[in-house]
């Protein structure tokens, strides 16, 4: 059987609620396609531990990140959802790309995406950094978007993690219910229709595609976030298929649950079960 290939995409400081049909109709079209599940994220309601948990399936406690800095971060330790993935089969290629350095920039903070110098050298494992908090996210999520279309479309990684945060920026400069919002989903929103006709034209040739989009947090209605406002707790993930049938999950789950669950989807004794 085609392995499947796995796509997740991040799309920090989203409220799902405000990516209606007219700002976001390619995420729309992907929930129709596919399912949505629930997710409440743990206080605080930081970006740093928010993802490290997400992409690792590590609890606050265990991971050790607080906030942005990472300071007492035990992360060198704990495999990241693209690292478990290539342990689990070693013929595996991964993708990872965002502007936000602490994600995946080697030379920072974390990285919460593990460098694995050995497979990046051997090129199973591709990173692309920008530094969206000095250049600005509005150009820096359009670069990463065009080396991620560029990756998928010229390898088609077995798994890919792809960063933007441009309506998280705008949601702290100009508030969650602003015109500025709003047109920052439209463009992430545009970004990912990008990626994801790439997969469809992948599909097309036969290959097997799960994409998944999620959100570490969302933002109180002026801006900002960090506390236990259910319009910042609530995240989601939006999952759809090619080629593949899609696993059943519940309605909502744990954020530590969503790496783990992406592992058992890449398994096809998972999606038949």
């Amino acid at each position: 059987m085609e392995r499947l290939h796995l796509l997740l995409v991040g799309i920090d400081g989203l409220r799902l609620d405000l990516a209606t049909e007219d700002r976001a109709p390619h995420l729309r079209g992907l929930m129709a396609r596919g399912t949505t599940t629930r997710m409440t994220m743990p206080v605080p309601t930081i970006s740093g531990p928010g993802w490290a948990t997400l992409l690792t399936g590590a609890s606050h406690a265990e991971h050790g990140v607080v906030d942005n800095t990472f300071v007492g971060s035990r992360l060198a330790g704990i495999p990241d959802l693209l690292s478990l993935a290539y342990y689990a089969d070693p013929t595996r290629t991964t993708f990872a790309a965002a502007a936000w350095p602490p994600l995946v920039d080697p030379a920072g903070v974390g990285p919460v995406i593990h460098t694995r110098e050995e497979q990046r050298r051997a090129e199973r494992h591709r990173v692309i950094v920008r530094d969206g908090e000095t250049y600005g996210y509005r150009t820096t999520d359009a670069e990463i978007a065009d080396f991620a279309v560029a990756g998928l479309f010229a390898a088609g990684p077995d798994v890919s993690f792809v960063y933007c945060s441009g309506v998280d920026e705008a949601g702290h400069v100009h508030g969650a219910v602003s015109a500025q919002y709003a047109e920052a989903v439209r463009r992430t929103d545009a970004h990912l229709g990008r990626m994801l006709a790439v997969v469809d034209h992948r599909a097309q040739a036969g290959e097997r595609w799960l994409v998944a989009v999620t959100t570490d947090h969302g933002h109180v209605g002026g801006g900002g976030h960090g506390g236990g406002e259910p319009e910042v707790t609530a995240s989601f993930v939006v999952r759809a298929s090619w080629n593949a049938e899609v696993d059943p999950w519940p309605d909502e789950i744990e954020p530590t649950e969503l790496t783990p669950r992406l592992l058992r989807a890449l398994t096809p004794e998972a999606l038949r079960g």
